[in-house]
């Protein structure tokens, strides 16, 4: 385990009895109490999730706009200064090289969020690109800590620690705010489905936060296992299970991340790729019979494959076995009879839509 990075929360996950586990090249914590129990804390009141493995890089220059188009799938010429989009880095066939959340400052400042297992690759893929570009990429993965509070009641704690006004911050939204007398970046943002907010700043200020705000009572540390089965419960992707370098944006449901108003990598591919038409889609599948729908499970018609299991849960809030498939698109409307493969049991199962959970975010 000494070959593995450590946040600079470490000591504290150990403190608090976390069981710790390696993810994207870090030790995180998985639970601290129970998967189900951090869950419903999220959901009914507050969590807090150390997410300091992130990737974080800065660009900045007089082609900072220009780079972005070439790289970036969505739009950053019509987005706003302090808004954040979410959008896609791709390679020449539309598949997802990463999907990041990108915070504009301004035309020459941006800051770019990724996933923490595909850290190098990004970094690497941006350098190769910038060739040409008047812009100086900054790495900001050694000295950025970042810890998402996500629930119900994450506002009020949130304002409570931070010396400028976060309350009337809509989603998707940022602003540079004083924590502790240090500058941070706070953003209306997270992975949950609920309201919350994303704090990025120094590897020494965030103990101060983390300890903070862990002094109010209706608050729990969270884990990566909830995590995950909160970002289910609201559609929202995993790398590696929705999207990968061979699934693009368009088979994925996640169109909204790319604009075609601008050239960037990939886009000729999407473009073919809307003209003929998507040959699979990902679905919501809810098994009618028992049975947990795991990843890369088998979906099938009258014994034909026609698709996979992305990311499938018993869910927490619901209380019924759910997933999300990449499948057939013949197939793929809603109230479809399929069944999925369980250690070689057919179980019977339904083609839904992905609205499992209705997002709390404040528009």
């Amino acid at each position: 385990m000494d070959n593995f990075s450590k946040t600079p929360l470490y000591e504290e996950h150990v403190k608090l009895g976390a069981k710790m586990v390696e993810y994207g090249g870090f030790l995180m914590p998985l639970e601290y109490t129970s998967i189900k129990q951090e869950h419903e804390s999220v959901r009914n009141k507050a969590g807090i999730f150390d997410v300091s493995h992130m990737g974080e890089v800065m660009i900045t220059g007089v082609d900072a706009t220009r780079f972005m188009e070439k790289l970036y799938s969505n739009d950053v010429v019509n987005c706003p200064n302090f808004k954040v989009t979410y959008g896609f880095m791709l390679n020449e066939s539309g598949g997802v090289i990463d999907d990041m959340m990108v915070y504009k400052f301004n035309d020459e400042k941006y800051f770019l969020v990724f996933n923490a297992a595909n850290a190098q690759k990004d970094y690497d893929h941006i350098i190769k690109t910038m060739k040409g570009y008047k812009v100086e990429v900054e790495d900001l993965r050694i000295t950025c800590a970042l810890v998402a509070v996500q629930g119900p009641l994450a506002v009020d704690m949130v304002q409570a620690i931070v010396e400028d006004d976060i309350v009337s911050l809509k989603f998707m939204s940022f602003k540079e705010v004083k924590i502790n007398g240090e500058t941070c970046i706070i953003s209306r943002t997270g992975y949950t489905g609920e309201d919350g907010f994303e704090i990025y700043t120094s590897n020494e200020n965030i103990k101060y936060i983390w300890s903070e705000l862990l002094k109010n009572p209706d608050i729990a540390p969270a884990g990566l296992g909830c995590r995950d089965t909160l970002r289910f419960e609201a559609s929202l992707p995993l790398y590696g299970q929705e999207i990968d370098e061979n699934i693009t944006p368009l088979e994925a449901g996640l169109g909204f991340g790319v604009k075609f108003n601008h050239d960037f990598i990939g886009k000729e591919a999407l473009l073919k790729l809307k003209e003929d038409g998507i040959k699979r889609t990902s679905v919501g599948i809810e098994l009618l019979d028992r049975g947990i729908p795991r990843h890369g499970y088998k979906v099938l018609i009258n014994d034909e494959e026609i698709g996979y299991i992305t990311t499938g849960y018993m869910s927490i809030t619901l209380n019924k076995p759910i997933a999300m498939a990449l499948i057939d698109v013949r197939y793929a409307q809603v109230g479809t009879k399929v069944e999925v493969l369980i250690r070689n049991k057919k179980v019977k199962a339904v083609v839904r839509d992905k609205k499992f959970y209705q997002k709390t975010y404040k528009k």
